[in-house]
């Protein structure tokens, strides 16, 4: 993969016109984006056929959790749109993941097309120590998301979602293969928001993450374009 295969841009707007004039305005320069819940929710299905009509990737990051029967049900419905990654929380644990798996696989032959990457949450990016010690789970966010991490592989799935700072613990783990999807991605020259476990794309990179999702160093900037290049310029210096 280049560097324009692992960025993701989050397109994280309420409206599927919000979303269209940022996919227009970066035009070539993105070739993978992600879908939340605001968006999902918003725009529903259409935002996901007008990129793939656009021949663009897409991360449907709906972060599903229910019990085994609902999520399986539910990926399998989801499988149909073409979503490139989905994902569910790491935390509903080895049969609502490895039911997931094997409804979007079978989802996937029925149409004749290969199955997206499922992968799972571990712990949230925006989590801090701060907000981590009134769950009272006993140990530190990070040797719980390398327990995650290992429970998701053992499960079936393709990877996770998890902060670069992990990114490095992870891939030692898991293996080459495994995908580490890494939010929580700032630039030097980027604010870092309502994010807490950041690093540099060419950090996150460097600990081992696959993609990296950035959001608003690229929406908000005043020259998306540049944002975007510049991004991609921090990643490859780090290949």
């Amino acid at each position: 993969m280049d560097a324009r295969d692992r960025l993701i841009c989050a397109l994280d707007f309420p409206t599927f016109d919000e979303a269209k004039a940022l996919v227009e305005e970066l035009g070539d320069a993105v070739t993978f984006y992600k879908v939340g819940m605001e968006l999902f929710y918003g725009a529903g299905p259409d935002i996901i056929r007008y990129l793939k009509e656009k021949d663009k990737k897409v991360f449907l990051d709906l972060k599903l959790q229910d019990i085994p029967n609902t999520v399986a049900h539910s990926l399998a419905v989801l499988t149909r749109l073409g979503a490139d990654i989905m994902n569910v929380h790491a935390v509903g644990g080895p049969k609502m993941m490895a039911e997931g798996m094997k409804a979007v696989k079978e989802a996937a032959a029925e149409l004749g097309r290969p199955a997206p990457k499922l992968i799972a949450v571990t712990v949230l990016t925006s989590m801090d120590e701060a907000q981590w010690k009134p769950l009272n789970y006993a140990r530190p966010i990070g040797e719980e998301v390398l327990d995650l991490a290992a429970l998701t592989k053992e499960s079936g799935l393709d990877g996770v979602v998890a902060s670069p700072r992990e990114a490095a613990g992870i891939r030692e783990r898991c293996g080459k293969d495994f995908l580490i999807v890494t939010p929580g991605v700032r630039p030097a020259w980027a604010a870092s928001n309502d994010q807490s476990r950041i690093a540099t794309p060419a950090a996150a990179i460097g600990n081992g993450s696959t993609h990296l999702v950035v959001g608003r160093p690229i929406t908000r900037a005043d020259n998306k374009q540049e944002a975007v290049r510049k991004i991609l310029e921090e990643m490859e210096g780090a290949f």
